[in-house]
């Protein structure tokens, strides 16, 4: 299988002026908008396949890209990423633009937070590393099963996390791996184990969002994959949910209880809802053949209510339901989530975990004698006369 590696060097000069800006996607622009708004040909979105034009529909607000510009300020390369994974990649050759989908290229590593809480545990991870996901995810862990109200000044916390660089700086979702929170001098711990699901030191699942079953299927027709090679095409697809194949018109239900953020049409993916639930998490359904009279955007709904009905807006090949969810701008797999009761580790999977968490307390004991916080990256800035020059080796 050919990869494509993507190595970008950043010289600072003034060579012809080129230069690399850094921007935010706008609330609400399509991928056809932004070609317009950019004086980009809109050829570049209908010569793609249909697979990659849904691919599209996946970018989300407020999602850091870059635009490599030349010296009269023409577009010469962009890199969007969608998801984690991937990126979809504008480039300028012999005077014809093209678009392609390759693998977002990033460093993983591993970070330590050893802190004493002063305001509470969300403002002070905030505080110590700016890391705003990393604040929510930790939160977002414990769930119920710790009452903040009750944690004092000087009990302290430790995580262990990794942390996705892009560029030089932070990108995406962190993971944690382990945490510690003192309330009053006790200590409650959390451990990531059993396919991304959180469990206590006695190995009971803490987390548990889980959802209802939103549609009535007849088969799963496409599952969740972040980054897949196509050995035939020679490029990489990526399926951010789940496709449930339903007949026309078979009701479509929310998967939890949560407020509706966004009725209305979604390029390739036709028809959508999306709703927003407890903490951090999303839900999307695509390809409605129409709307639940009175849903729309800033509706409640509830677990189970009925918001729509299966259809094959969009780019959909057969009448089916697109199932996303999302953790923070991160893209996970439902059918992980797609479950009734929490789980409690047994057996060997318990042996297992008895290990991995043993592991992790002798560590966070070590950290909690000492102060540890990551380094705080710098800012981006768009320097006139950054040149980047971008090589693909495959």
């Amino acid at each position: 299988m050919n990869r494509i590696f993507i190595v970008i060097f950043m010289l600072l000069s003034y060579v012809n002026g080129a230069y690399l800006e850094e921007l935010k996607w706008k609330s609400g622009e399509s991928f056809l908008n932004f070609l317009k708004n950019n004086s980009l040909p809109q050829s570049i979105y209908y010569n793609l396949d249909g697979s990659t034009k849904e691919l599209t529909s996946e970018i989300i607000t407020g999602v850091k890209f870059q635009i490599l510009r030349d010296d009269k300020k023409n577009i010469e390369q962009v890199l969007i990423p969608v998801g984690e994974e991937l990126q979809l990649h504008i480039k300028k050759e012999n005077g014809k633009y093209s678009l392609d989908t390759i693998p977002i290229i990033y460093q993983e590593k591993e970070e330590k937070l050893s802190i004493p809480i002063v305001k509470s545990p969300y403002q002070d991870i905030i505080d110590a590393t700016k890391n705003y996901l990393l604040a929510y995810q930790f939160i977002q862990s414990y769930k119920k099963s710790v009452n903040f109200k009750r944690i004092r000044k000087g009990d302290r916390l430790v995580i262990f996390y990794k942390q996705k660089t892009r560029l030089g700086r932070q990108f995406g979702s962190p993971e944690i791996e382990a945490s510690m929170v003192e309330v009053h001098g006790k200590k409650h711990f959390v451990f990531l184990f059993n396919k991304g699901r959180y469990y206590d030191q006695k190995g009971r699942e803490i987390e548990g969002f889980f959802l209802a079953l939103p549609v009535k299927y007849t088969r799963i027709s496409d599952r969740f994959t972040y980054k897949r090679w196509h050995p035939i095409l020679h490029i990489y697809r990526a399926h951010l949910g789940i496709d449930y194949a339903a007949p026309i018109g078979t009701p479509v239900k929310a998967a939890r209880d949560g407020r509706v953020i966004f009725a209305g049409r979604k390029g390739g993916y036709g028809k959508v809802i999306i709703i927003k639930h407890e903490g951090v998490y999303k839900t999307l359904y695509a390809h409605l053949k129409k709307f639940r009279r009175g849903i729309k955007r800033g509706k409640y709904v509830k677990r189970g209510q009925v918001i729509g009905y299966v259809g094959v807006t969009g780019l959909s090949t057969g009448p089916h339901l697109h199932f996303g969810l999302y953790r923070g701008s991160k893209a996970i797999n439902p059918e992980n989530s797609v479950q009734l009761t929490k789980t409690i580790l047994r057996g060997k999977k318990r042996k297992e975990f008895l290990k991995v968490s043993a592991k992790y307390k002798k560590e966070i004991e070590i950290a909690m004698n000492s102060k540890i916080e990551p380094k705080i990256e710098k800012g981006f800035k768009n320097f006139l006369g950054l040149r980047a020059k971008i090589n693909f080796i495959k």
